[in-house]
Parts: structure tokens; C-alpha cells; sequence
């Protein structure tokens, strides 16, 4: 009888043995889960930024809206000097606008907290509107880049 009961042990072993994972299947699935680790990660990490940079056009159209607005209002758009607070308040200084209207309720800052810069003449156009993007800092690569009005 104790011959039986040995088997029966063993046999019940075996089976439950050969339900489980190997070493090999294991470190197979590992490597799978890395490679598309490596791959699917930094798409996904990299949506904030897009976001930012989205961000940051549909502003700058916004207020370059605002400046079209405010040039049919009076003739011109405002000095650099005026900037872009002469959509929200009324500038001080020389040239007067003939027929101020507030074009926006405030100003936005940019997504990285910083305000968008404003150039009249511009560089690129006749007016700039940009961003110095996540380094704050003009020029740069990636989300460093700047974004501008005259990207849109």
C-alpha cells in the first residue's frame, strides 16, 4: 500500500508541473513586454508636450485675432512698446489709438507660464506673436523651439 500511495503523489506532481510556465516561456514574455515598453513609452510621455506646443498655437492665433481687431479699429497695431496690454487696457503714449475697443478679456500666458512676446515690425511678418517654448529661452530644438505667429 505504500507503493500506491507514492504514485499517487507523483502522479499528481506531474500534472501540475506541466500546467505551469517555464523559465524559457517567461523570460520570452518579458522580452515582449520590454520591446513594446520601448516603443509605446515615449509616444505616450511625449503627448504632454505635443499638447503644450498645441497649446500654444491656438493662443497665438487667438491673439493675433485680437491684434487684426484692434488694427481695424484704429488704423495700425500697437507699438512694441504698447505691446499686447493694449488689448485689454487702453495704451498710454504715442501713437493714441483714434478708436480703442478691449479686444481681449486678459492675456493669456503661454503653457509653460511665461507671457507671449510681441514684436511690431516684426522679424517674420509685419507683427510677431511667439512663445520661446519650454526653456523660455529664444531659439532652441523640439519643445524647446520657439512657436510663432508665423507658423500658422
Amino acid at each position: 500500500m505504500r507503493h500506491s500511495c507514492l504514485r499517487l503523489r507523483t502522479t499528481r506532481a506531474s500534472p501540475a508541473r506541466q500546467r505551469g510556465f517555464t523559465l524559457i516561456e517567461l523570460m520570452v514574455v518579458v522580452v515582449i513586454l520590454g520591446i513594446l515598453a520601448v516603443l509605446v513609452v515615449p509616444k505616450v510621455l511625449d503627448r504632454p508636450d505635443q499638447a503644450r506646443v498645441i497649446a500654444a498655437r491656438q493662443d497665438i492665433a487667438g491673439v493675433m485675432q485680437a491684434l487684426r481687431l484692434y488694427r481695424l479699429d484704429n488704423g495700425r497695431y500697437p507699438t512694441s512698446t504698447q505691446g499686447l496690454r493694449a488689448l485689454i487696457e487702453r495704451p498710454a503714449g504715442n501713437p493714441p489709438p483714434a478708436n480703442w475697443r478691449q479686444s481681449l478679456e486678459r492675456l493669456p500666458n503661454d503653457p509653460w507660464g511665461a507671457p507671449y512676446q510681441y514684436l511690431n515690425p516684426g522679424v517674420h511678418g509685419e507683427i510677431d506673436v511667439f512663445s520661446f517654448g519650454a526653456d523660455g529661452q529664444p531659439g532652441g530644438e523640439n519643445n524647446d523651439a520657439d512657436i510663432g505667429s508665423w507658423e500658422l
